[in-house]
């Protein structure tokens, strides 16, 4: 089978890719996920005209002479509307929220009226009909279409819910992933590793990646090369009703490489298993009972490299949200040789320079070194036989964090 280019084996699995069903959940737990039903106003805000200030609640026609005396005839605060109604003459203490009395049509603020006495202020300017008051309604109306599925709930978002009396929220379920490292040669952090053995560490920095694009994540642990040890590890991530399944390591040609056998003899249909990339050839996609199947190499830079390029646009569609990759363009520092039929992604250091971005490329590229891709924020793209290129000419960079 030919190495399947980045650009092809991404839409493959994307194609595959359909939004989760909806749940509905507390609007305090709402936060970063998408909306999957359209959101109306339940009520009108402001209910009712408010005070834009704090001041005096006023007649704009007994302001037309200045200065001029008022009777302060009582006082609305936040919460607590002032009964009465404003006649000839007359003024309403209030504040910030508060509804405006009837008769009164403007908000004398409190820095233009002057102490005249026992319930009497002096008004020092003139106001307008309508001046420092939010008409009922400003913001928006009961029954308003407020915000169309698709929608992350941000920040605003959330307010603007919040605020239409919104108490819950249906939004697309959070994507189930499953993540599974598989070697005889694997322990886990804090234990003693024989002379064969290494700890293991690429689970770790998926499951981060995963929860980073809004997944639930399940850690099956480590398996050793054994068929029914993988068989019975994936069989307990599909009761679980995973999304994704996320394999670490196994799924090349060796000998002891058996999560594709495994995989294959349950019933996966395979989609592809080798991509024209580097670092992260042998990376393996298919379907498993209506599960995603994301096998990854076990080469920890190699898993992180791909759950960047595959697992969070996969995550993405199936979360509903926007599929979007941080690709910027940068000055290259260092020179860099031709490609070959692989698209390279080469862990670089980038930070903001007199003329913008600057990519400094690390020498050492293996693809079990860690301590190079965590001082790394970009990884620099070299598509397939690119030509050799010179220092201080553009290169395309996929941030992973933003640029120092």
């Amino acid at each position: 089978m030919a190495l399947l280019p980045v650009s092809k084996a991404l839409e493959q699995l994307l194609d595959s890719a359909e939004i989760l069903s909806s749940e509905t959940v507390p609007i305090g737990e709402a936060a970063g996920r998408v909306l999957a039903e359209p959101v109306q106003a339940l009520r009108t805000q402001p209910p009712f005209p408010a005070s834009a200030m704090d001041g005096y609640a006023v007649r704009a026609d007994d302001l037309k002479t200045i200065p001029t005396d008022l009777t302060v005839i009582g006082e609305a605060p936040a919460g607590h509307g002032f009964n009465g109604s404003v006649g000839s003459g007359e003024a309403v203490r209030i504040f910030t929220g508060a509804p405006v009395p009837d008769g009164a049509d403007a908000i004398l603020i409190q820095e233009n009226a002057e102490n005249a006495g026992t319930n009497r202020i002096s008004a020092q300017t003139e106001v307008v009909e309508g001046q420092h008051v939010r008409r009922a309604g400003l913001d928006f109306a009961k029954g308003e279409d407020l915000a169309e599925p698709g929608r992350l709930l941000d920040a605003a978002m959330l307010s603007l819910a919040a605020a239409a009396n919104h108490a819950e929220l249906n939004v697309v379920r959070r994507p189930r992933v499953a993540i599974l490292a598989t070697g005889d040669e694997l322990l886990p952090p804090g234990s003693e590793p024989g002379p064969d053995q290494i700890i293991a560490s690429n689970s770790y920095g998926v499951a981060a990646i995963a929860a980073a694009a809004g997944a639930q994540t399940d850690d099956l642990g480590i398996v050793p090369d054994q068929k029914t040890a993988i068989s019975s590890a994936i069989s307990r991530a599909l009761e679980a009703k995973a999304d994704v399944i996320v394999t670490l390591g196994g799924a090349s040609v060796g000998d002891h490489d058996l999560v594709r056998d495994v995989m294959e003899e349950m019933g996966m249909t395979l989609d592809f298993w080798r991509i024209a990339m580097r670092p992260g050839k042998p990376l393996m996609v298919g379907r498993l009972k209506g599960t995603h199947i994301l096998g990854l190499p076990g080469n920890p830079v190699s898993s992180i490299v791909c759950s960047h390029l595959f697992l969070v646009p996969l995550l993405a569609k199936l979360g509903g949200r926007g599929i979007q990759r941080d690709i910027r363009q940068a000055t290259i520092m260092t020179s860099l040789h031709k490609n070959d039929e692989r698209e390279d992604y080469i862990r670089a250091v980038v930070h903001n320079g007199d003329n913008g971005l600057e990519a400094h490329p690390f020498g050492k590229q293996d693809s079990s070194m860690l301590k190079v891709l965590a001082a790394s924020n970009g990884l620099v793209i070299r598509p397939p036989h690119a030509p050799a290129i010179a220092a201080g000419e553009l290169c395309d960079v996929l941030m992973l964090r933003e640029p120092q």
